[in-house]
């Protein structure tokens, strides 16, 4: 396929996904070169920044909270800002730069993610802090994005799915190593020292990406026009929804790790990053099983991640005070969650693939809607008094939800492989 010179038909990113011929030595790992393994790690770089400010604003929100003079519930309105945050940044930040290059616009998010963390290490109340958030929060879908139309480009466009768990790997180490060790320097040295430390951490991402990141005409961007097509499918909203209903258990149980241990288990404040990390290794093992799972079933990967989370979310709800079911339970649903979300991803991209950089921010926006909607339920629960553990049924009824209406639309559809 030739590339036309006029910058309004360059479509770069779809190619990255929707072409079936074999990725090029140039483009793919098998080159046996170390520069596309070089350019992943800067995309996980950046990934894993995002998902350590994000996830450690939920390990540290009993310190935030107690320092800003504010009770757990109104706390939850800062973790609301940063989804928040992420669904406005989506659409505005990828259709805002639609043109640009993918390597110019990774270092212009960073660039804002940056700003965001400093922003919230200064805030002097609630709502200078929520706003500090919000900004934090408006580059991560973008960044995806970028990122997934990137890493395509590097495996091959015959793995979109196991690019775009490569790209969230990051993420997900981050609830492994990231979000606890910030809740420990928060414990330790403050938590807006954190934030300046995660701000820190996104500069070296930055240089990662300048100087990883290949300089190519073929990660140019599109017209808006181009980008915006994707949106006019309804099958793409319905998908979006399924990811945002079904993903909430994830941040309905995350959100409150904290007062899990503390004040469900009664351990002490040291217990609480050895349960952020364990959570974070169930998010990395499903993310990397549901990246393969999504290039192959990507149906599979969403009914039975989705499924599987109920499971242990009811044995999470019935007998989570058992300090032996918790722990198991937070690896459970980690892992389960995570798997369905890559299968999400290339089928937002089957659905769409004219559209690519904006389907994998538009990922990124719907698990946001999730983390909204699950902080959201489980603070309303807290607060109507029906205890901790209520939070956990606030996640399985908004993930059933999500399931029924995978089911009810029918998971398979022209082009997209189904459940066999």
């Amino acid at each position: 396929m030739s590339v036309s010179n006029d910058p309004a038909a360059i479509e770069a990113p779809a190619r990255a996904v929707t072409n079936n011929s074999p990725a090029t030595p140039e483009t793919s790992l098998t080159s046996g070169t170390n520069t596309g393994w070089l350019t992943l790690l800067a995309l996980a770089l950046g990934t894993f920044c995002i998902g350590t400010t994000e996830f450690a604003s939920m390990g540290i929100i009993q310190l935030f909270a107690a320092s800003l003079d504010v009770d757990l519930p109104a706390a939850t309105h800062a973790i609301t800002a940063y989804a928040i945050g992420v669904v406005v940044g989506a659409p505005v930040l990828t259709l805002a730069a639609a043109r640009l290059n993918r390597r110019t616009l990774l270092l212009l998010l960073i660039g804002v993610f940056i700003l965001g963390n400093v922003l919230s290490a200064i805030a002097a109340n609630l709502n200078f802090f929520v706003v500090a958030r919000f900004i934090c929060g408006l580059p991560q879908g973008a960044y995806f994005g970028a990122g997934a139309v990137v890493a395509s480009h590097v495996v091959g466009s015959d793995r979109s799915g196991q690019a775009f768990a490569i790209v969230m790997t990051g993420l997900t180490v981050a609830t492994i190593f990231g979000s606890p060790l910030a809740t420990f320097l928060g414990q330790t040295i403050g938590w807006r020292e954190t934030y300046l430390c995660v701000a820190v951490l996104g500069m070296f991402s930055f240089l990662s990406i300048w100087f990883f990141v290949p300089r190519t005409s073929e990660l140019d961007g599109a017209s808006v026009t181009h980008e915006l097509s994707g949106l006019r499918k309804g099958r793409v909203w319905v998908m979006m929804a399924v990811a945002a209903l079904g993903i909430s258990s994830i941040f309905a149980v995350y959100t409150f790790i904290g007062p899990f241990v503390t004040d469900l288990l009664l351990l002490g404040p040291e217990a609480i990053p050895p349960a952020l990390a364990l959570f974070g290794i169930g998010m990395t093992a499903g993310n990397l099983y549901g990246g393969r799972l999504a290039d192959s079933h990507p149906s599979r990967g969403i009914v039975a991640g989705y499924g599987c989370a109920l499971l242990v979310l009811v044995v999470l709800a019935f007998w989570g005070s058992n300090p032996w079911v918790l722990f198991s339970a937070l690896f459970g649903v980690g892992a389960t969650m995570m798997a369905a979300i890559p299968a999400i991803q290339v089928r937002l991209t089957s659905l769409a693939p004219e559209s690519v950089t904006l389907m994998g921010a538009m990922n990124l926006a719907s698990l946001n809607v999730a983390n909204a909607l699950g902080a959201w339920a489980g603070g309303m629960t807290i607060g109507a008094g029906l205890g901790l553990l209520s939070t956990v049924w606030a996640g399985f009824i908004l993930t059933s939800a999500g399931l029924i209406l995978f089911m009810a639309t029918g998971p398979a559809r022209p082009g997209i492989r189904s459940l066999p």
